[in-house]
């Protein structure tokens, strides 16, 4: 008979569907695939920031006749990426904008001959003044995009804000910059390609949004969406880097082998991976906060920045999460917020984990870290006093019906940390030692899913099959670069039709097979997706207990047995479900106003830091996270995605700084872009608290992009508190924490005279 017990399956952690390939050696990633007769690709790419391309010249040493070459002229649809506007060109025509912009693909069957080509084609350019940072960008005095260089904007108003300065016992100004990330996924670029003039275009790659890819192909090649078929490779770490950029390679691997009538392989090293792909989008935000006499929030007005390089990608989209999480987990009757991402001749900022909200979540934390010092309140006081609670409304006047237990993950983050103990010891040792420690908090939430209408225009498509094997096969473009969609999801099915983890499997992600289920991004995936399934399998055995001898408490043999009898009234065993929005979730586009989510995930994180004052060096040397993120689906996986997302801000934090010179990232290797190693990550706890959702798959809401949110801000809360000085943009390194102490010694030093 099926286990009455709900909990079966989901609340537990089996094994990882493809862990034991990947351990085992026998998982197959994109360099590892070599197809018959298959020739290199690479790509020439533009070292100016901005300029007119006025002539090509092929150096005669090379014997040319042994390469394909491809311009702008050979691309036979439209010469644009599809994105959410199709301002980027797949390859550059007459005019370049940014360094590393593609001009010329070349193709051979020897790898290492096109690194000599490549070094012998020279491009004479007449340079354009370029802009390569937001104020230059801001101020519209050169125009590189558009009319005003302004890619997308928001306002957002609540209430009346100016009506409140005058009678604020006190006003907090500031103003917050968080700088460009890479994503350093161990796996790097790749795509295969291979075109057929009756059967079209096939490509192969390392990527996280299948139809993202297809889309776009269809459109550079001029092909009909039945002659397009993408499908995802086993993908080593994405973290959004490769939510846009695949469309991109893949467009240029289809177009060396369109030309060259033979597959293409196009894998970068880690040094044009670095330098052409997408980074995390730069920011300047300001703030200037109304606070009474007690310390409660009157009024926020907030303007943001963001810095989305030479092509729109996907700026417009950040900056909406950006703008939405600005306000952070507070309760402010009188907002107005004003954001703008610009365009700058760099490469194009894109997706990166957390989307736009871990620029505006540090300005936040810091800021009221700059508040309760203003008004004479602890961090945690100045939070507890602001806090969004069940009933009230967000910047965007959305009420909370979820339940809210942030003073409940407040409590426990400061018991787990031992905050309130740690802070006397600190302050009885700190004075007068080399090091100097604290503690630094940061609260904090994350929308789950698509923001406002986003997942209604999506309209999501996912569901199940049963193979004749007698194997249930999960349907979704949904896919698995690390985080554990392959094993979350099929839990899920399990669970929901009363069998074995093992009797799941998931379907090739093949556009040709799985329908569009929506890209892996925005935390939706658990959520959103794992919700159609569960849907699609009740719906599956629905229909089972109607048309076959199912019964109610079925054993699996049972289940397979009516498999095969709905199979001979049916031809197949296939149970599909569009997405359907929880009820009384409405989103005003134009207005900016209503539910911006379904859900939000919530977390209070406690840093604790070590400051060298000899090398000015900045240790975490513990890290606590608490979180609320619904049902947790699969504990091992669940905890790991908090222990990468902290690790992975911490570098945000404390490490990770790319160094442009005349728009061009110039520390393009692992030897020079300085992330963290496995000794400078702290011991992270990790706790959960459990609310289930009930419109999220057996109610989990999302996980994956929260723990990037809180680290940064909670880590330079800390610095502030052991070392009394304020810093107010990341990342933070040894020379900027020396100028800073430098600074507050003289200030202090002349105060005292």
């Amino acid at each position: 008979m099926s286990d009455p017990n709900p909990n079966r399956i989901v609340g537990t952690s089996p094994l990882r569907k493809e862990g034991a390939d990947k351990v085992r050696g026998r998982a197959r990633y994109i360099d590892d695939l070599k197809p018959d007769g298959a020739w290199f690709g690479a790509t020439l790419r533009s070292t100016i920031p901005r300029g007119r391309i006025e002539s090509i010249h092929f150096a005669t040493h090379i014997d040319w006749s042994e390469f394909v070459i491809v311009s702008a002229r050979d691309i036979p649809g439209k010469n644009q990426i599809q994105m959410i506007i199709a301002d980027q060109p797949c390859l550059a025509d007459t005019v370049v904008n940014h360094c590393q912009e593609p001009i010329l693909l070349l193709a051979h069957p020897d790898k290492h001959a096109l690194h000599e080509a490549l070094t012998a084609i020279t491009i004479d350019y007449q340079p354009i003044p370029a802009v390569l940072e937001i104020e230059e960008s801001e101020t519209a005095q050169e125009i590189v995009w558009g009319e005003d260089n302004i890619f997308k904007q928001f306002h957002l108003e609540k209430g009346d804000v100016d009506a409140v300065w005058s009678r604020a016992a006190h006003i907090v100004t500031g103003e917050y910059k968080t700088g460009a990330q890479e994503h350093l996924y161990i796996e790097n670029n790749g795509m295969i390609a291979s075109f057929d003039a009756l059967t079209g275009l096939t490509v192969w790659g390392s990527l996280q949004c299948p139809f993202y890819v297809h889309r776009s192909l269809a459109m550079v090649f001029d092909l009909p969406t039945e002659k397009v078929r993408v499908i995802q490779t086993e993908t080593g770490g994405a973290f959004g880097g490769k939510e846009d950029y695949p469309s991109i390679l893949a467009a240029h691997a289809g177009l060396l082998s369109r030309k060259t009538g033979r597959p293409i392989r196009m894998v970068y090293d880690r040094a044009e991976d670095l330098a052409a792909t997408t980074k995390r989008h730069p920011s300047r935000i300001r703030h200037k906060t109304a606070v009474n006499a007690n310390g409660k929030l009157l009024a926020m007005e907030i303007e943001i920045a963001t810095d989305g390089g030479a092509y729109s990608t996907l700026s417009s989209t950040v900056l909406s999460r950006a703008t939405l999480h600005a306000t952070g987990p507070y309760v402010c009757p009188n907002v107005r917020i004003n954001s703008r991402a610009y365009a700058t001749n760099k490469v194009p900022s894109g997706a990166f984990r957390g989307f736009g909200a871990p620029q505006s979540i540090f300005a936040i934390e810091r800021h009221m870290d700059q508040i309760a010092k203003t008004v004479g309140l602890s961090a945690e006081e100045i939070r507890r006093r602001n806090f969004l609670h069940d009933g009230d409304a967000t910047a965007t006047q959305q009420i909370m019906v979820e339940p809210v237990i942030l003073d409940r993950l407040l409590d426990r983050a400061l018991h787990e940390s031992n905050y309130h103990q740690k802070r006397k010891l600190f302050a009885a040792e700190n004075p007068g030692s080399r090091i100097q420690r604290g503690l630094g908090i940061a609260s904090f939430f994350h929308g789950s899913g698509f923001t406002g209408s986003g997942e209604r225009y999506l309209n999501s498509l996912a569901g199940i099959d049963v193979t004749p094997e007698g194997k249930v096969r999960v349907l979704v473009s949904s896919t698995e670069f690390g985080q554990g969609t392959n094993t979350i999801l099929p839990q899920i099915a399990a669970e929901a039709l009363g069998i074995g983890y093992d009797d799941v499997l998931m379907a090739p992600p093949d556009t040709s097979i799985v329908p569009n289920s929506g890209p892996t991004v925005a935390s939706r995936t658990s959520m959103v997706v794992g919700k159609l399934i569960e849907r699609a399998s009740r719906q599956l055995i629905a229909r089972f207990v109607a048309e076959t001898s199912l019964p109610p408490l079925y054993s699996t043999k049972e289940f397979f047995a009516a498999c095969e009898q709905y199979r001979a009234r049916h031809n197949q065993v296939v149970s599909l479900c569009h997405y359907e929005a929880p009820p009384n979730i409405y989103w005003d586009d134009q207005k900016y106003m209503g539910e911006a989510y379904p859900a939000f995930a919530w977390a209070v994180y406690i840093a604790e830091v070590a400051v060298d004052t000899v090398t000015y060096s900045a240790e975490v040397t513990n890290f606590v996270a608490v979180q609320e993120v619904g049902r947790v689906l699969h504990p091992t996986l669940a905890g790991g995605q908090i222990e990468g997302g902290v690790a992975q801000a911490i570098g945000y934090a404390l490490y990770e700084k790319v160094l442009y010179r005349n728009g061009d990232m110039i520390n393009n290797q692992m030897t020079n872009y300085i992330m963290p190693t496995a000794q400078d990550i702290p011991p992270i706890q990790v706790f959960f608290e459990q609310i289930p959702f009930q419109h999220g798959a057996f109610g989990a809401k999302g996980i994956g992009e929260l723990p990037h949110d809180g680290p940064a801000p909670a880590i330079l809360n800390a610095i502030q508190d052991a070392t009394g000085n304020s810093f107010c943009s990341i990342p933070l390194l040894p020379e900027e924490i020396f100028l800073g102490l430098f600074s507050h010694a003289n200030s202090r030093e002349t105060i005292s005279i």
